[in-house]
């Protein structure tokens, strides 16, 4: 099979009549969409040869010179290759790279950086909002919140890198009116619907991944990525040093984002004896080895879709697959896990990001502290509004007979 060409390098190609085609893209018009430049030759080497010296010529090894009233596209293209896309993942780079193409460009890659405002800014926004989509579905044209409040973002690095290289005064991105960031409503299972899930995903031959989910609260790249010489059986260690993303088409495995993402920890000896058996039974390395692919894990959107399943045929709401792990850090919240510990299970970077996220459990924790502190010392006969009755925990739930992952 022959080797993909990197980002960059060009597309080379045989022609019907026989000839090598080499071709790069040298820019984007007014309308987001590639220019490009092609040599032809007789053999393959030839043509990467003649394709290498193209791109040299179109972008000689000297710096670009940095002027203030330089076009902000050429700014753009400078900053992203020399200050974001080193240090990004090609999942980012590919999301980078629309953004830019697709929105930046278009909008504001013609205008002197010196002249940006933030009138120009504001007005690709609102096209965004209103009119960007390139897949109309639905009558609606517009795109996400959240995809305008990203590509904002992205410019306002730009335009602030550009202010501490002294190429303008001020950053224009300031001030501009964005559309409000909408956290995803965050649900959490109860226990009879956990259980629900788990008895329906063993009908259906998941049981052993979404125990794991529920016992761990890992991110589902993370999941997804987990060998079996992460796993020590015996002690229980589970070693958290990777993740799997879909990057285009293709699975990509790479290390976690930040460093106290990389993580250990330690199974319950119930989840030990599950995952021994269930080692009887896997042929691979990978804990949850894709049933079409040799060598490669199960697709994280595969994941998600067949959790959607599950809960469909257990009669739950459904949630999505972040949710189980919000479910996972609510229960141990609950049952007195400190905040310090449940930051380092979920490999945030500081416990303030689990705080800030699981507020509403640490304030019904309080809640619950400041009624036992009054009935200790005060002797006070409280009635505790805050504590809810115990819930029902055993379900008579009967799994829905359906193929199963091995059945098909």
């Amino acid at each position: 099979m022959a080797r993909k060409r990197k980002n960059g390098e060009g597309t080379v190609r045989l022609r019907k009549d026989g000839r090598w085609e080499g071709r790069i893209v040298i820019g984007y018009d007014e309308n987001g969409l590639p220019k490009t430049k092609n040599v032809l030759a007789k053999t393959k080497g030839e043509c990467i040869e003649k394709l290498k010296a193209l791109k040299n010529s179109i972008t000689p090894d000297t710096p670009i010179k940095l002027k203030a009233d330089m076009p902000f596209g050429e700014w753009l293209d400078y900053w992203y290759e020399t200050y974001c896309k080193p240090n990004a993942r090609p999942a980012t780079q590919r999301t980078y790279e629309g953004y830019i193409r697709l929105y930046l460009h278009p909008r504001l890659g013609s205008i002197p950086l010196n002249k940006v405002t933030t009138s120009d800014i504001q007005q690709m926004c609102t096209w965004m909002m209103t009119e960007a989509r390139v897949d109309q579905k639905n009558g609606d044209s517009g795109l996400s919140d959240s995809q305008v409040i990203n590509c904002y973002s992205l410019c306002d690095r730009v335009l602030e890198k550009a202010m501490a290289e002294k190429l303008i005064v001020r950053n224009p991105a300031k001030g501009c009116k964005l559309p409000p960031n909408r956290p995803n409503e965050m649900k959490v299972l109860s226990r009879e619907d956990m259980q629900k899930v788990l008895i329906q995903a063993k009908e259906e031959n998941y049981y052993e991944l979404f125990l794991l989910e529920f016992a761990t609260g890992l991110r589902l790249g993370e999941l997804m990525a987990l060998q079996w010489d992460d796993v020590n059986l015996v002690t229980g260690e589970l070693r958290i040093n990777k993740q799997v993303n879909l990057v285009g088409s293709k699975l990509v495995i790479s290390e976690p984002k930040t460093k106290a993402a990389v993580r250990t920890l330690i199974l319950p000896p119930s989840v030990r004896k599950v995952l021994a058996e269930y080692k009887t039974r896997v042929n691979s390395r990978w804990l949850f080895p894709s049933p079409k692919k040799d060598d490669l894990p199960i697709i994280p959107s595969a994941v998600s879709r067949r959790l959607h399943t599950l809960l469909e045929h257990a009669g739950c709401e459904q949630v999505r697959f972040h949710d189980l792990r919000h479910t996972f850090a609510t229960n141990a919240l609950a049952h007195g896990m400190d905040i310090k510990t449940l930051s380092t299970i979920l490999g945030h970077v500081s416990s303030a990001t689990t705080l800030n996220t699981y507020s509403h459990v640490t304030d019904e924790m309080r809640q619950r502290a400041a009624v036992k502190i009054d009935q200790g010392i005060a002797k006070a006969e409280v009635q505790d509004t805050a504590i809810a009755q115990p819930e029902r925990t055993m379900t008579t739930f009967q799994a829905r007979k359906r193929w199963s992952r091995e059945a098909s």
